[in-house]
């Protein structure tokens, strides 16, 4: 293994002076009062297995908030399709830096594209410890959701890329950023998302997420109406993406039952929506295809298969 060294960074000779009027509740980037052209795109270090090459930049288009973004390129293939991964608010990148997940994202000649959400670990500095993902959970969706798509214009200027074939995969909190985004942003051909959250009023009513001494603060009028534009179950039926998979595991606590018919409902088709009776029957059929199996496949094949109601 051979890995470059950082590059030396000076932020004062590299940073623009970015724009600080992003408003949270407009998902599309022409809306969002970001320039879209100001970023800055650093490779910080450059790995190279037998398989794939790893690129750890640090990418930068809002004042105070570096994004540390892993884009993994399969060896043997020229503009590979690509999978972009963000999980859980919860979950740091460790794993896009780990080798045997680097190796199995990119079978088939995939790249694969990882970062984390705004207010997750590795974008958590220089803030009240109170704050968090759902006390800014209008911050967190609308940054979220204008990352995915600046992390998709920077991957386009690379030009090593397919995007005609961009698919993506989403846990978690990182499921509901995936839904705002795909409804907004066409390139995402491909969304399969599992246990996202969603239907605010309910999930942050019942879910245990939530500390029960802070519940009261965000069921109150003014933070409910700050997020109702944001809601993953008023965006479900307007995706148009080639193909589309909502996984739910029946048993996984987070995320109230009466979320999960609503975001379960709100799904076009229904083969799209596939629940899982607890985690053992997911890891059956992840064991079998993968984290990403289903998505390669989509955009492999020229006609989206259905999905089927795995439940058990």
């Amino acid at each position: 293994m051979v890995t470059a060294p950082p590059a030396a960074v000076q932020p004062e000779d590299v940073v623009p002076r970015f724009s600080q009027n992003e408003d949270w509740s407009a998902l599309p980037l022409a809306k969002s009062g970001l320039n879209t052209d100001t970023y800055v795109a650093v490779v910080l270090s450059k790995t190279e297995q037998p398989e794939y090459t790893r690129e750890l930049l640090r990418v930068q288009w809002r004042a105070a908030d570096p994004i540390d973004l892993y884009v993994v390129l399969p060896h043997g293939a020229t503009k590979p399709p690509a999978i972009l991964y963000l999980y859980d608010f919860r979950f740091d990148t460790d794993r896009f830096r780990d080798d045997g997940w680097c190796k199995r994202a990119v079978q088939g000649g995939f790249a694969a594209v990882g970062f984390g959400s705004a207010l997750s670990r590795q974008r958590f500095h220089s803030r009240p410890m109170k704050e968090w993902f759902v006390s800014e959970l209008q911050e967190a969706l609308g940054e979220s959701t204008h990352d995915v798509q600046m992390v998709l214009n920077y991957v386009a200027s690379r030009g090593d890329i397919d995007m005609n074939r961009i698919g993506m995969f989403a846990q978690g909190s990182g499921g509901a950023i995936a839904l705002l985004a795909a409804a907004v942003d066409p390139r995402i051909r491909v969304l399969d998302v599992l246990n996202p959250w969603g239907d605010w009023p309910d999930w942050l009513k019942e879910s245990p997420q939530i500390p029960v001494d802070e519940r009261s603060t965000y069921l109150e009028p003014q933070f409910l109406s700050k997020v109702a534009a944001l809601d993953p179950v008023s965006y479900l039926p307007q995706l148009h993406v080639k193909a589309l998979r909502v996984e739910q595991i029946m048993d996984e606590p987070i995320t109230p039952q009466s979320a999960k018919d609503k975001l379960s409902a709100a799904v076009t088709s229904p083969d799209s929506a596939v629940r899982y009776k607890d985690a053992s029957a997911h890891l059956a059929v992840w064991r079998v295809n993968g984290i990403s199996g289903w998505i390669r496949e989509q955009l492999a094949s020229p006609v989206a298969q259905a999905s089927k109601d795995l439940t058990r």
